[in-house]
């Protein structure tokens, strides 16, 4: 075992905590005597319908920077707020993006471990590779997982977790390591991802506001988001190293024990590599060819076509087909009734996060229809405004004020939507390129997402981290995420500054300031 893992070492720390130990500490302390997520995200939801009445009554209402109109509260404790909140109940629920995405990979990655297909894998290949490259692996997957959109938040942390468990290392600081890194750093990657064209749209509409013939490109922040993940992968290795598992101690917890690799077991994972490899490359015959069947039937494009859209059953079948090969290739599965054994086994453990995913849904939903979300991000824009500040200042209280926006609407088109009709104008006027407010846009929606109850997936983390740790509670988690949000601000914000003091390129026609 490793001397991060050594006993004597978490005793050590335990004994002489310094500050940022006893704030975590506390953040832990505070955090787990809230009531149970089932019983907080209820008692949030209370507190959102109670203050849409009051704020309603008080005629709270902003101005929508892009349209002009006016935006209210809505009461949704009065006779058409309660029918508001009858008829829609159901649908919250079951239209709740994470819930059907969840699910739906759940079946293609539970069959996976539960065929032993994951496990099998972890023992040949990661656990064979030198110990130094597996955590810097996991992070490069995690923020190149981005490109699949909100898939790799599901996918990632779990598999994260069993590595670690496998290596004997906590898994739940794995759990951590991998659901902070794909949430913490969502606008960096190496290529072009689903998330840019998204954002530039609304990067273009504010800035035609100023010029009408600007636009913006999809690729105008790719430099400095791939100097971004070469940036991000060192800050969460050295907090994962440093803070996350010292915090988080020894697993105590059953570990399944790996042994050698059997002969049933090695031909299993030649069949999952060679059927793996077909479903490969009938994903390309679909998408490379110009005239590919994924590709955008208009515009022949791959960045917004069914490719992505669909990424997710995509991503099932690419974890389904293998398992099931395995599966026979092994002999863990003799016919279709073992198949459907295996998926019932799989799915068991989501009855916890259906229950949360419930109530999440509803307290996002009713977020959204009191109209308080998008209020609170139009006073928060007009508040940085007048602030009087200058140059990177400037720019930097915007990250301040979006990443704190960011803890409420978790949504990073919609906040975009909000704000960039205010930043993109403002900044444009002031001489900046519009490549600069959505550079600085993107980090402030990403630094808080790790920390945020209202990020969806926030409710996942918990219940994958229940299943290493039944007590576990949201204050250990919030603790155990917080070093993440705090390094990658730091040190993202940095990375910015320097990159702005010396006028870089952030992408092609993307730059520091107007011509």
């Amino acid at each position: 075992m490793s001397k991060l893992l050594d006993t004597e070492e978490f005793k050590a720390k335990a004994e002489k905590p310094g500050f940022l130990e006893k704030s975590l500490n506390k953040v832990e302390i505070y955090g787990n005597k809230l009531p149970d997520p089932v019983t907080l995200f209820a008692v949030f939801t209370l507190i959102i319908l109670v203050a849409s009445a009051v704020f309603a009554q008080l005629g709270i209402k902003s101005v929508h920077p892009g349209t002009g109109e006016e935006i209210h509260v809505v009461n949704l404790l009065n006779g058409e707020g309660i029918r508001t909140i009858v008829e829609t109940l159901v649908p919250n629920f079951t239209s709740f993006p994470p819930l059907g995405l969840v699910l739906v990979v759940m079946l293609g990655v539970g069959l996976a471990e539960s065929t032993g297909l994951i496990t099998t894998f972890m023992k040949t290949t990661i656990l064979n590779a030198p110990v130094k490259i597996i955590l810097p692996t996991i992070l490069l997957i995690a923020v190149l997982g981005n490109t699949a959109a909100d898939a790799a938040q599901v996918v990632l942390p779990p598999i994260a977790a069993m590595i670690f468990a496998a290596l004997g290392r906590n898994p739940i600081a794995g759990l951590i390591a991998g659901y902070a890194t794909v949430t913490g750093a969502f606008s960096a990657n190496l290529i072009v991802s689903m998330l840019d064209p998204l954002l530039s749209g609304f990067t273009q509409a504010g800035a035609n506001l100023i010029d009408p013939n600007y636009t913006a490109n999809p690729a105008i922040n790719w430099y400095f988001m791939i100097a971004s993940t070469f940036v991000i992968i060192p800050v969460a290795a050295l907090v994962t190293t440093k803070i996350t598992e010292p915090r988080l101690g020894v697993y105590t917890g059953k570990v399944e024990k790996l042994e050698k690799t059997t002969a049933d077991e090695k031909r299993g994972l030649i069949w999952a590599g060679v059927t793996l490899a077909l479903y490969a490359a009938l994903i390309v015959w679909l998408v490379v060819p110009e005239n590919g069947i994924l590709r955008d039937q208009e515009t022949g494009g791959i960045i917004v076509s069914p490719f992505m859209t669909g990424i997710v059953p995509i991503m099932l079948f690419g974890f389904f087909i293998p398992a099931i090969a395995y599966g026979f290739g092994a002999k863990v599965l003799k016919n279709d009734k073992d198949v459907a054994e295996h998926l019932t086994k799989a799915m068991s453990g989501m009855g916890g996060y259906i229950v949360l995913a419930f109530v999440a849904a509803q307290m996002i939903a009713f977020f959204g229809l009191s109209n308080l979300g998008p209020i609170i991000a139009i006073e928060g824009a007009g508040f940085l405004q007048n602030m009087g500040f200058e140059g990177l200042p400037l720019i930097l209280g915007f990250i301040v004020i979006a990443g704190l926006i960011n803890l409420l609407v978790a949504s990073a088109s919609a906040k975009w939507a909000l704000l960039a009709p205010v930043f993109v104008p403002m900044f444009m006027l002031l001489g900046y390129d519009p490549a600069v407010t959505q550079v600085a846009y993107r980090i402030a929606d990403s630094i808080t997402n790790p920390i945020t109850p209202m990020l969806a997936y926030f409710a996942i983390l918990l219940t994958f981290a229940k299943k290493y740790d039944k007590n576990i509670g949201i204050g250990t988690l919030l603790a155990s995420l917080l070093p993440y949000s705090i390094a990658f601000a730091i040190f993202w914000t940095v990375l910015f500054s320097a990159w702005f003091l010396l006028g870089l390129p952030l992408g092609p026609g993307g730059n520091i300031y107007l011509p």
